[in-house]
């Protein structure tokens, strides 16, 4: 079992136990996000500059172009008539900055999005490689990632993450489903696992979660060839990508039907649901960002008039964020 859930999401034989955090208070004076920041420090260690999770990353630039549908969802500033700048993260999974990006558990990858609007505003989404999440709530989050944090190689079994795995399905299918390398990060699709609330200019509501999809398809690495690729063939493969012509996504909203769980991140909704065209994502330029230690910072809940937050875990990610971030800079 042990050897398998090291080899998904969480790269557990690359993480240094004597990492772990000391916490400054009891977990129970904390804060639930403070609490998971600490919890994924546990797992991944502490590595000044670096993000608790998603450490490794590169940034690249480009552009949106809304698409004529994407009106009659919200009213939105972006999601109008006017192309606008994206600033976009791709990274690895794990909280560890030098983690191979052929190690097998670099994924599911992310995505970050930083919409720069007119009125120098500014609106985000995160999205990762796999269509759900570990939990329906964060507080199970937080038991998860402690769950991870207090399993060793070599625990009798069953280990503290075999039993959380045993009576949590939702996070046993995130850990032990397939997440095969791919080509590039531009031939992956990313799927935002909150639900929104959109409202157009005549107040229609509209329930919906991101779903960013390559428009070149999806295409991923044979087994044989993943060890054969280096440790940060894809940084550098999308530079390359970039400067041989634009890399282009489609930003797609999947629309919640009655009866859809818009408040557990641990269901993905059918596949058959109707998706609603909001623009393309072109990215035209690859920057000189540090892929381990840049200084965005993207807010799952940094949100624009015409877009609410519909899921309750998204308050807590985006309180999660600036704690891991201010400790990134806080001298050791």
């Amino acid at each position: 079992m042990w050897k398998s859930l090291a080899a998904v999401p969480l790269a557990f034989s690359l993480v240094n136990p004597a990492f772990a955090v000391a916490q400054e208070a009891p977990a129970s004076q904390k804060s639930i996000p403070e609490q998971i920041v600490d919890a994924f420090n546990g797992v991944f260690g502490v590595h000044p500059g670096a993000r608790s999770n998603h450490a490794k990353g590169v940034v690249v630039e480009g552009t949106f172009t809304p698409a004529t549908s994407a009106a009659s969802v919200s009213k939105a500033a972006h999601l109008q008539k006017t192309k606008v700048h994206v600033t976009v993260r791709f990274s690895n999974s794990t909280g560890i900055p030098t983690i191979p990006d052929n190690d097998p558990g670099a994924g599911p990858r992310g995505i970050a999005l930083k919409f720069n609007l007119p009125d120098g505003s500014q609106t985000d989404i995160v999205g990762h490689s796999f269509n759900g999440f570990p939990t329906a709530t964060a507080e199970e989050f937080k038991d998860f990632l402690l769950a991870l944090g207090a399993s060793k190689p070599g625990d009798p079994q069953p280990t503290a993450i075999e039993k959380f795995l045993n009576t949590h399905p939702a996070a046993k299918a995130f850990v032990t489903a397939p997440k095969p390398a791919p080509v590039s990060y531009g031939s992956l699709a990313y799927f935002g696992v909150n639900t929104f609330k959109f409202t157009n200019a005549g107040g229609v509501v509209t329930f919906g979660r991101y779903q960013i999809l390559p428009i070149s398809g999806q295409k991923f690495l044979a087994k044989e060839q993943v060890s054969k690729m280096g440790p940060d063939y894809l940084v550098d493969e999308i530079g390359e990508r970039v400067r041989r012509g634009p890399v282009k996504f489609k930003l797609f909203l999947q629309v919640a039907e009655p009866g859809d769980k818009i408040d557990d991140p641990s269901i993905a909704w059918p596949a058959n649901r109707k998706k609603i065209e909001l623009g393309t994502i072109a990215i035209t330029k690859a920057t000189t960002e540090s892929h381990t230690a840049d200084k965005l910072l993207f807010l799952p809940g940094a949100v624009v008039p015409g877009i609410e937050a519909a899921d309750p875990m998204i308050a807590v990610r985006s309180a999660a964020y600036p704690i891991s971030f201010a400790r990134r800079f806080k001298p050791q």
